[in-house]
């Protein structure tokens, strides 16, 4: 007789076996999905936002280029920071604005390891007419700015971004500091979900708008330079406010590094030239302001100014709406940060964009890590403080008297007779018929050129008058 096991379970068909083994896998295949999607959500979220930085005024001498490194290098090392934005000053006021300063100064910035925006502020060329920083002409050293860090079409950094400037408009050729770069959720998006990537875009602006009273003059004639600047600034931001609505855009960031003052804000007056009272002080920001409010009214999105503050701030920023409209209500969309870290040198300003929150952005201060050591590596050495020329270039002699010989303009030959040579008209003090070049540091006198002696009459060879053919020797003529 057969014994059989109670807890011996019965053997089941083989089709049965066969369908069981089919939904266990197709259950397992369920639960896999299920935690990729678990672990895709948190990513997808986490791209929905990203983080950039902000410093300025961190180079008044040379003794601070290795703390600018040092600041450069740890805000590179923090992952969610996608660029930086340098908002004014590569130089102090008291330096001079050499050619050779800008070099170093440029060189320092292009080794960010993340992509870097500079924005050009008061003491990098407005400042450069003082005597204290050489007396130079400010038009021309922007113009030597424009041509130099602003020559590219993608920003500084070892990895950088690619921007538009706005002198690829005809009509504004020469405004290459005033650019415009697009940040997107996700850098990778499929063309197919280009409507979703847009609607998660925010524009960022930069233009040039110095302090203190941007670049006003208050002398007479045409203030040429301020005049066609706040035009192209103008421009710029319209332009920016189309741009953004046409990519359904996020919002919409501009730097600048002036502090515009937004709380004071005058109205435009219809009969303003019946107020005989003059004003002190001229804003050279009013129409800067009437161009942002002109913006919000465009752009209905976010917009945000960010702006290097003038006065110290407790916790490093300050977050507020001061701006009204002509009507004097509260421009509601349009939102300034003024940025005062504390220690420029250890300290910078990151700001968090979320795409998810109905505030997209978020301000805090961060500061550079203790073990972070100076940068053993000494700086680079200007033309004037190591003696050698630039590399690639021949070594130039100085004429003694004169200044460093890349900064001069050539002395061409001059026909006899003509002015500021021995014969001709000499030129006066004012050097209205030559003069130095403009980047010659004040003070720098063009040396007298060495009088030449005249011809005596004993060194100059005989000559006898021509007598014509056929005439006798002798005979009077």
């Amino acid at each position: 007789m057969r014994t059989v096991d109670a807890h011996r379970h019965p053997q089941r068909p083989r089709e049965f076996r066969a369908a069981l083994s089919h939904a266990r896998a197709l259950v397992g295949g369920i639960a896999a999905l299920a935690a990729l999607c678990a672990w895709t959500t948190p990513a997808r979220a986490e791209a929905s936002r990203f983080t950039f930085a902000v410093i300025a005024d961190t180079m008044r001498s040379p003794a601070d280029e290795a703390s600018t490194q040092r600041l450069l290098d740890a805000i590179g090392r923090e992952r969610a920071v996608r660029f930086i934005v340098y908002d004014g000053n590569l130089k102090g006021p008291k330096e001079v604005c050499r050619d050779t300063l800008y070099e170093r100064r440029y060189a320092l910035l292009e080794n960010s390891r993340l992509p870097l925006f500079f924005i050009p502020g008061e003491h990098d060329w407005v400042d450069c007419g003082t005597a204290e920083a050489g007396g130079f002409d400010p038009v021309e050293r922007l113009d030597l700015l424009r041509q130099t860090l602003f020559a590219d079409s993608t920003s500084m950094g070892q990895n950088p971004i690619a921007l538009t400037r706005e002198s690829e408009v005809s009509r504004f050729r020469p405004f290459r500091e005033n650019v415009r770069w697009v940040m997107s959720e996700s850098a990778n998006e499929k063309a197919n979900d280009r409507t979703a990537d847009q609607a998660r875009d925010i524009v960022f602006v930069g233009l040039n708008a110095p302090g203190p009273n941007n670049h006003y003059l208050t002398a007479g004639g045409r203030n040429g330079e301020f005049e066609d600047r706040v035009i192209a600034n103008a421009f710029w931001l319209e332009h920016a406010g189309e741009y953004a609505k046409r990519r359904d855009a996020r919002a919409i960031v501009v730097f600048i590094e002036g502090d515009f003052d937004p709380e004071r804000y005058k109205r435009p007056e219809r009969f303003a030239w019946l107020h005989f009272a003059r004003s002190t002080r001229r804003d050279g920001f009013l129409e800067l302001k009437r161009s942002l409010v002109k913006l919000a009214q465009t752009f209905h999105g976010p917009v945000v100014v960010i702006h290097a503050d003038d006065e110290r701030v407790a916790g490093g920023f300050v977050i507020d709406q001061p701006l009204r409209n002509d009507k004097g209500m509260a421009v509601t969309n349009l939102t300034r940060i003024g940025l005062a870290p504390r220690d420029r040198f250890n300290q910078w300003i990151q700001i968090e964009a979320d795409f998810g929150r109905k505030t997209p952005f978020r301000v805090s201060v961060h500061d550079v890590p203790k073990q972070i050591p100076l940068p053993t590596t000494p700086p680079l050495q200007s033309h004037d403080e190591s003696g050698a020329s630039m590399s690639g270039s021949p070594d130039m002699p100085n004429v003694p008297g004169f200044g460093p010989a890349s900064e001069l303009p050539p002395l061409l030959p001059q026909a006899p007779g003509a002015p500021g040579t021995p014969g001709g008209p000499q030129l006066d003090q004012e050097g209205s018929e030559y003069e130095p070049a403009i980047s010659m540091p004040p003070g720098s006198i063009l040396p007298a050129s060495p009088s030449v002696p005249a011809p005596s009459p004993a060194s100059a060879p005989a000559t006898s008058p021509r007598v014509p053919p056929g005439t006798p020797s002798g005979a009077p003529g």
